[in-house]
């Protein structure tokens, strides 16, 4: 199944919009009150068909929102990296009033599809002289092939905990090593046990020892449904990005960082410390005693006026997740 998730042009403010304003008192010195800033240039990318091998034409289409006539417009498109594309730029002659649209074509080479989910984004660039004054404006439109997996345990591919008494199957950090079952219990983390951090209602996962239990990260797309302020995810490891998709086909990405599960700073990349356990399992049993070994919590900023659709985890395999949910 192939769906389409166009993008939209963020800049844009719609002509529409009645806005009363009160003009407070300007106090003695004050300078003049700033002019309210031309609306920005509206661009906008038609929907690619993806059912390769075959030639697709894509339409981009600009709208002069700004004060003055537009021209000397150049546009430019661009697909995933190593799609051809058919001209990459091209001149569009004339010049084009307030509120005038005019629409340059592309062609784009679309290889064969791939198994699974698939995700690609397609860049238009426009630059002029006048219209809005600001010289270039952009959009992107990202359309999918698939579906992404239903949840987060789908996409577990790792074993970090285990039990004291058989450790062979962990591997968290590379080298064999793994929670130990028993000191996550003592720490409060037991199998579908309720994890709450940073206002999110996390649940930490309900398998057995020795099974896969979190995702190391490899861009991962995740079905996942809900409004908020920010998107919150529980584990280890290091820095990485992820991408937030609404159901409306915008999406924002953000970084967030967790400490090493052990020997960081528990506030490092600003993350929350959510449970310190006693050593580790090592390959050849329980040993490390003495030492802290910790899950973290740490969050992304979501537009909360959306509906959340899927996110793409990070493309890093040392960030461990063991669950994700969304928080006001």
């Amino acid at each position: 199944m192939r769906t389409v998730r166009p993008l939209r042009f963020l800049g844009a403010t719609a002509l529409a919009t009645l806005v009363m304003i009160t003009f407070a008192p300007v106090a003695a010195g004050a300078g003049p009150a700033p002019e309210p800033s031309a609306p920005r240039t509206e661009v906008s990318v038609s929907s690619v068909d993806l059912d390769g091998p075959a030639v697709s034409t894509v339409k981009v289409t600009v709208k002069n929102t700004g004060p003055q006539r537009m021209r000397s417009l150049k546009v430019s498109f661009a697909g995933p990296v190593g799609w051809a594309v058919q001209p990459a730029l091209t001149s569009v002659p004339g010049t084009f009033g307030v509120g005038a649209t005019t629409a340059a074509e592309f062609r784009v080479q679309v290889p064969g599809k791939r198994e699974g989910f698939t995700l690609r984004t397609f860049t238009a660039t426009a630059t002029y002289a006048g219209g809005d004054g600001a010289g270039s404006a952009t959009a992107t439109r990202t359309e999918t092939n698939g579906a992404p997996l239903a949840n987060l345990a789908a996409a577990y591919n790792n074993v970090g905990i285990t039990d004291e008494g058989e450790t062979g199957p962990g591997d968290y950090d590379g080298e064999g090593n793994s929670f130990s079952a028993q000191k996550l219990a003592a720490a409060g983390l037991e199998p579908n046990g309720r994890v709450e951090a940073l206002g999110a209602e996390l649940e930490w996962p309900g398998v057995a020892p020795g099974a896969k239990d979190n995702v190391a990260g490899a861009g991962q797309a995740i079905a996942l449904s809900g409004r908020g302020g920010k998107l919150v995810f529980l584990g280890s490891g290091v820095t990485g990005g992820a991408t937030v998709y609404y159901t409306d086909g915008s999406s924002t990405s953000g970084s967030f960082g967790f400490p090493n599960w052990s020997f960081d700073p528990a506030d490092a990349h600003g993350a929350t410390l959510v449970a310190s356990t006693d050593g580790r399992n090592r390959p050849d049993g329980y040993g490390n005693a003495g030492i802290a070994y910790r899950v973290f919590a740490h969050s992304v900023a979501l537009d909360a006026t959306k509906q959340v659709e899927f996110v793409v985890l990070p493309s890093n395999r040392n960030v461990h997740i063991f669950d994700m949910a969304i928080a006001s």
